[in-house]
């Protein structure tokens, strides 16, 4: 499911912004994006988003600025570090015989000494108001995927509904279709011109029974059903059900395709379309549910 979060947590002069988007992958995927001098805290991040969110590709963005009243952090000059450059590098002038002074700009390129604000904290330190930004964030993204989430159940319910239609048709249908099979035999055999064959005739009783048992698809109707009232307790679970669903509906495929191999009438056959068509609309919301 989709979604997008943002926090914000304010300490020790510092600014934490954390902003969080998901997109719909069948698998967890997590990407963390992060100051250099804080990527020592990536781990904790991923557990943190992990706790929360079960599936999807969450892509994770924090970022830290000074805050207006912190004068000290906004400077971003190192001037101890600052002096000790330019002492060396006068030193080091004076050995190569170099002409020319050493210049404030010579200084402020040296590592160190003109800082971000990132390279101002300490990683440790600053992590509360990260967990606390980023526990905002995740509180948001999951509101609005909870909702998304709520729109999908109901969509996948549709189709349930129509595939419900379709196997109570089916069942119907079922215990006729050998007396359907029986009288199109005794048709066959009187268009090739045997008569007087009749109706309890043990050669076509046998024929008969035989093709009852090789199409009767009791056990795959009830096994549907019973997939059908599985996707009912989903929509009740608190729990992520999307992995749920995936099986449910490789579940469901497998049942249907038996029903239509076993089927040797028109109305089964025509349901059975109706019930790959709807199962495909399932298959491909279920995997955006969480």
């Amino acid at each position: 499911m989709t979604g997008y979060g943002r926090g914000e947590c304010a300490r020790d002069g510092f600014k934490i912004t954390v902003e969080l988007g998901a997109v719909n992958r069948r698998q967890s995927e997590i990407s963390v994006n992060l100051p250099r001098e804080l990527e020592m805290l990536e781990a904790q991040v991923r557990d943190a988003i992990n706790a929360r969110v079960a599936r999807g590709r969450v892509s994770a963005r924090i970022s830290i600025h000074a805050t207006e009243g912190n004068i000290s952090a906004r400077m971003h000059i190192n001037k101890r570090l600052a002096a000790a450059y330019a002492a060396e590098l006068g030193k080091l002038a004076k050995q190569l015989k170099l002409n020319g002074g050493i210049s404030l700009d010579h200084v402020l390129r040296a590592p160190g000494v003109f800082q971000s604000d990132e390279e101002l904290v300490e990683a440790e330190k600053i992590w509360p108001a990260i967990e606390k930004a980023l526990a905002l964030a995740l509180a948001a993204l999951v509101k609005m995927r909870e909702r998304e989430g709520a729109h999908l159940l109901e969509a996948l319910a549709l189709h349930i509904g129509v595939m419900r239609a379709a196997v109570d048709k089916v069942q119907k249908q079922a215990p006729v279709t050998a007396e359907n099979y029986r009288k199109q035999l005794l048709e066959r055999i009187k268009n090739v011109g045997i008569e007087n064959v009749a109706d309890d005739d043990e050669r076509l009783m046998k024929e008969v029974v035989l093709f009852a048992d090789r199409s009767d698809i009791t056990e795959e109707l009830t096994r549907l059903q019973s997939h059908f009232k599985q996707f009912d307790d989903c929509r009740k679970s608190k729990e992520p059900v999307g992995r749920t669903l995936d099986f449910l509906a490789q579940e469901m495929n497998r049942e249907i395709n038996t029903i239509g191999s076993k089927a040797n009438d028109a109305i089964i056959s025509r349901e059975v379309v109706t019930l790959k068509a709807e199962l495909e609309k399932f298959r491909e919301q279920a995997q955006n549910v969480e």
